[in-house]
């Protein structure tokens, strides 16, 4: 991997390897074909940051791009591929959503009336796509209605309806029987709607689990599958990894400090950490508000020159302290790169080990890295 892009000007930074993405995406791409893959990049490509991700995303041939919120699409308009809004559009937003020809889903008829009216203002036609719930209860029009609200938005003045979505909830469990009736459900409205004229070109459900754990969700008469925080290399932390995706990032920082502390002595807050020896301690310049999860007091590890260095006591909020009695007096000093997620082999610190120690997914990981933790991209070349 070659050096970042930009020198980094922070004390914490989170290296982005962009020719894994890239690599990542022509994987998936190849498991699901014919399906076309939408790359979901809500949330600022969930924290990673989103201009250059995309960039090489568009190069690498996805089909569109798919946001939470209109901020976040329409930074994304620039790039001339379709960019949809997968969850519910405010009234505030529906102008501007219109006036940039972002894909808009209709969670019920009153929301499909107002993005009508709109349309007709501006003197444009929108597409829109019915979003489905099937079994994650959050938003969109239950099964039993779907074909009353799409024969009324076919209907409406300026709307394109081209397409329909839901969305899996423990698709993580793989082919369970939970999943498979789902999709199962959502082919009938989908068949259903097609015995009444309605006939619509774009169908997905799968997401990132699904697109690991449930191939029937992930061939046709579905068209697209929505790769997310799989285009990172990084996995529910319950479900299979059938995809042999690449990690993308690395959390670094520095070594602040080194000094021998001696036996009785304590560490951190609480002082939840006890020496019973003398011992040779770091201090690295990372803490909670950098994303590192408290979880990992006294549990966790770093690797300084490629060693797995235990933490120390409780995390602070600009700062955990280490154990370095793994080296020789002078071997390592201040200054030194110290790395927080990644690495190579067998010690290779991952996401999904933060996860599975704070008790959450990956999303809430990467979703977690602080304001301060700089972005920086690199290339293997």
């Amino acid at each position: 991997m070659t050096e970042p892009d930009v020198t980094p000007k922070s004390r914490v930074w989170v290296e982005i390897n962009l020719d894994t993405i890239e690599r990542n995406f022509h994987h998936i791409q190849e498991a699901v074909k014919p399906l076309q893959v939408l790359a979901v990049l809500k949330a600022n490509a969930y924290g990673l940051g989103v201009e250059k991700i995309a960039e090489r995303l568009n190069r690498a041939g996805a089909a569109g791009f798919c946001v939470a919120e209109l901020k976040e699409a329409l930074p994304l308009v620039k790039f001339g591929k379709p960019v949809q809004i997968l969850g519910a559009v405010l009234d505030y937003e529906i102008p501007e959503a219109v006036r940039n020809h972002i894909i808009l889903g209709i969670t019920d008829l009153e929301v499909a009336r107002k993005i009508s009216m709109e349309s007709v203002r501006q003197g444009v036609t929108t597409e829109v796509q019915l979003k489905v719930d099937t079994g994650m209860g959050r938003l969109g029009i239950l099964e039993p209605d779907v074909l009353h609200v799409a024969k009324e938005v076919v209907k409406l003045p300026n709307l394109d309806l081209k397409g329909i979505y839901t969305h899996f909830p423990i698709a993580y469990h793989g082919a369970d029987r939970y999943s498979f009736a789902q999709a199962a459900r959502f082919l009938g409205i989908i068949e259903k709607l097609a015995q009444h004229g309605i006939v619509l070109e774009k169908r997905h459900i799968a997401n990132s689990d699904a697109i690991n754990n449930c191939p029937f969700a992930c061939v046709p008469p579905f068209t697209h599958v929505r790769a997310g925080i799989n285009l990172h290399g990084s996995f529910d932390t319950e479900g299979q990894r059938a995809l042999k995706l690449e990690p993308v990032l690395s959390l670094k920082t520095y070594l602040v400090a080194v000094r021998t502390l001696p036996a009785g002595h304590t560490i951190g807050y609480g002082c939840t950490c006890k020496l019973f020896r003398d011992t040779r301690v770091g201090t690295i310049a990372a803490g909670y508000a950098d994303g590192l999860p408290l979880n990992l007091s006294n549990r966790g590890y770093v690797l300084v020159k490629g060693r797995l260095c235990p933490i120390l006591g409780r995390l602070s909020m600009d700062y955990t302290t280490i154990s370095l009695d793994s080296f020789e007096e002078g071997e390592v000093k201040p200054g030194e790169i110290v790395t927080c997620i990644g690495g190579e082999g067998a010690d290779r610190i991952t996401v999904e080990d933060w996860a599975q120690i704070k008790g959450t997914h990956s999303y809430d990981i990467i979703c977690s890295f602080g304001t301060r933790v700089e972005r920086v991209c690199v290339t293997d070349h």
